[in-house]
């Protein structure tokens, strides 16, 4: 990927409001607006909406990220929004939105493991992205938005359970077993010890499923990625290969969905369009579609 090199552009040194881009740096004082644009798609939200309430509901709500904002030039509310840190989230981005945080990045250019959230969002802000020279590692451009609301449809597998720290070895060769088999690398080379801090923080959250057998093999995990008063997302769905195609799938994403609603009664993921296989479990177990969402690879 080319070099880009980060410049002040004049809008960024203006007073508030008075810059010709409708594009800034959210600050405290923008917190309630951004809430209030989070608010109208908890799902698709549910990500930042986290965050937010981990960093104590303020903007900034992590170290080392900004979050920008689209200000409608006509009547100067905030009408979107983009988290820019490791990863890079669309909030509320329209495609008239999405060129100007492509843009944005662009200028001020540092490394991004993805983009993800709403397709028309994430395929709008890498194209402005790839306009500049930035290329992609791969996209997904079309991966289903899925929610349950309410009981699954079949009955939960008893033998998943909460991971324990006991068990931590085996969790997280299983994590990395999975996120390789996702991306293509393994997930230590961003920093052995950053990964591990985050499956620790999984599992001391109770927000890691696992069944391991006796003598300590997982045969299946899952995560809640994202969790807030109404919805949880679930990420880092992995079985086993010894264990695939024995029909046993749907029994553990139905325990991962009881587990999920002590904690909010919507549950939320979303998958690649490719993965038939992942995509028939989840409708079997009550999963429906509500929206596309896209991934974008550095």
């Amino acid at each position: 990927m080319p070099t880009i090199r980060s410049r002040v552009v004049p809008w960024l040194a203006s007073p508030r409001g008075a810059g010709r881009d409708p594009v800034r740096v959210l600050v405290h004082e923008d917190t309630a607006a951004l809430r209030a644009l989070v608010a109208r798609d908890p799902v698709a939200n549910v990500f930042i909406d986290s965050l937010l309430s981990t960093g104590g509901s303020a903007v900034p709500a992590q170290r080392g990220a900004v979050i920008l904002g689209f200000f409608d030039p006509d009547g100067g509310a905030l009408a979107a929004a983009c988290w820019v840190g490791s990863n890079v989230v669309p909030i509320g981005v329209e495609a008239g939105h999405a060129v100007h945080f492509g843009r944005w990045i662009a200028t001020h250019w540092q490394p991004h493991a993805s983009i993800f959230g709403p397709s028309v969002a994430v395929l709008g802000i890498m194209e402005a992205l790839s306009a500049a020279g930035v290329n992609a590692q791969a996209v997904r451009a079309d991966q289903p938005l899925l929610v349950l609301e309410g009981a699954p449809r079949l009955e939960p597998n008893p033998a998943l359970a909460h991971s324990t720290s006991g068990r931590f070895d085996e969790v997280l060769a299983a994590a990395a077993a999975m996120f390789e088999e996702e991306v293509g690398y393994s997930p230590f080379l961003g920093g052995e010890e950053n990964y591990r801090r985050r499956v620790a923080w999984l599992i001391d959250h109770g927000h890691s499923f696992s069944h391991c057998e006796p003598g300590g093999e997982v045969v299946f995990k899952a995560d809640l990625g994202a969790v807030t008063a109404s919805v949880t997302q679930v990420q880092g769905v992995w079985m086993n290969p010894r264990y695939r195609g024995l029909g046993l799938g749907a029994g553990y994403m139905a325990a991962v969905v009881q587990y999920a609603q002590r904690l909010a009664p919507v549950t939320s993921l979303y998958v690649n369009d490719f993965n038939h296989r992942a995509r028939a479990v989840y409708e079997k177990v009550g999963f429906e579609q509500v929206g596309t969402f896209a991934t974008v690879l550095f």
